[in-house]
């Protein structure tokens, strides 16, 4: 008789030193037992903060598994910037590891959350078209709202950083949850409420309110005390995807200045909010105790 799996396979491509919120997704999702997290791919962020975005994002990745002792997960470098255009793939160690995990038929249904760009994903399937007839799920953090957008409004990151990426991804029929800047914006919390829940949760805890709080001062022009955890409801919807309040969409191509365009006949389940109370205190709690684990405390 065969039996549920007690984990689900998946895979993280993030641009974790781009802002100070991939580190605490990456965190939870290391410790959150039901997730099989095969590997983490580095991903670039463009060039406007960093000649050298991907590799810092790598730095970041190593670090965390190494304050965690988690020699055990895989990580690999993803493509270093944008696709040249949307016929062209960046190959990359990340982009083999998307199609290794794809192609296995021992193990069942795959998820992959991008918290940046879809570089990799994209370099993935123009490299093996075939993996779109498989049981994977892309789920990304980016792109914009669908109903209500700003005047003004510029382009949302995540897309900026390689929409012939996301043209690739959206126009391939792969299986994609969207979390949308309108909803990913939904997961913020305090200062005071990290001093109190997260910074003393030993030395990871006290890095992640640190490094939180010092991009804070570099990128913001006045008062401020909280930050979205913008990447995080990409975890929670590998957890549990009933937290998520979806929407069945056209699957759209986006314009150079990340307007939406029609798509190519495919449809994308939209994520339009996220249960950010347990989103949050799961990985409140989940922290708690990783940190009453570690020796010496």
């Amino acid at each position: 008789m065969s039996r549920t799996p007690r984990t689900r396979r998946v895979i993280i491509d993030t641009d974790a030193k781009n802002e100070a919120d991939d580190q605490f997704a990456i965190v939870h999702a290391l410790l959150s037992e039901t997730l099989d997290v095969r590997g983490i791919i580095a991903a670039h962020f463009g060039t406007q903060r960093s000649a050298t975005s991907m590799l810092d994002s790598r730095a970041e990745i190593d670090l965390l598994l190494g304050m965690m002792g988690r020699d055990d997960v895989r990580a690999e470098n993803g493509a270093a910037e944008a696709l040249p255009d949307e016929d062209t793939p960046l190959d990359s160690p990340g982009a083999r590891l998307i199609i290794e995990e794809a192609r296995r038929e021992d193990a069942g249904p795959l998820q992959i959350a991008f918290l940046g760009p879809l570089t990799d994903m994209a370099a993935a399937l123009l490299l093996d078209p075939g993996l779109v007839e498989t049981d994977t799920t892309v789920i990304w953090i980016g792109g914009p709202g669908y109903e209500v957008r700003e005047p003004g409004e510029g382009i949302e990151f995540n897309l900026r950083n390689d929409v012939a990426a996301a043209n690739v991804v959206f126009r391939s029929g792969i299986r994609i949850w969207q979390v949308p800047r309108t909803a990913y914006v939904m997961s913020s919390v305090g200062y005071a409420e990290l001093d109190e829940k997260v910074a003393p949760c030993g030395e990871l805890g006290a890095y992640l309110v640190r490094q939180l709080k010092e991009f804070n001062e570099t990128v913001q022009g006045g008062p401020i005390e909280h930050r979205a955890l913008g990447d995080s409801p990409a975890v929670g919807l590998m957890l549990n995807p009933l937290g998520g309040l979806f929407r069945t969409r056209p699957a759209p191509l986006f314009s150079a200045e990340g307007a939406l365009l029609p798509g190519a006949g495919h449809t994308v389940r939209v994520c339009e909010m996220y249960d950010a109370r347990y989103l949050l205190e799961d990985f409140f709690a989940k922290l708690r105790r990783f940190a009453a684990a570690q020796p010496g405390v």
